[in-house]
């Protein structure tokens, strides 16, 4: 039992520890959904828009948390 708390711990974590990560990815969802059902983008476009998303905030991310370590 205490495993799975602990891994339950670990997994809530992942998106309290960096707020701006998981609520930008949650904006890059919405807004391939929003591409998909309101725009009726072809599936490829969407595709690029969730990869393309999120890397972009992975990226955005890791440089905010190396200003921030400085």
């Amino acid at each position: 039992m205490n495993l799975i708390s602990l891994i339950f711990r670990e997994c809530v974590g992942m998106f309290i520890d960096d707020e701006f990560l998981a609520i930008a990815i949650l904006a890059v969802v919405g807004l391939a959904a929003a591409c998909a059902y309101l725009f009726m983008l072809p599936q490829i476009l969407v595709g690029g828009v969730l990869v393309g998303g999120c890397i972009g905030v992975l990226v955005s991310s890791a440089l905010r948390a190396r200003v921030a370590g400085k």
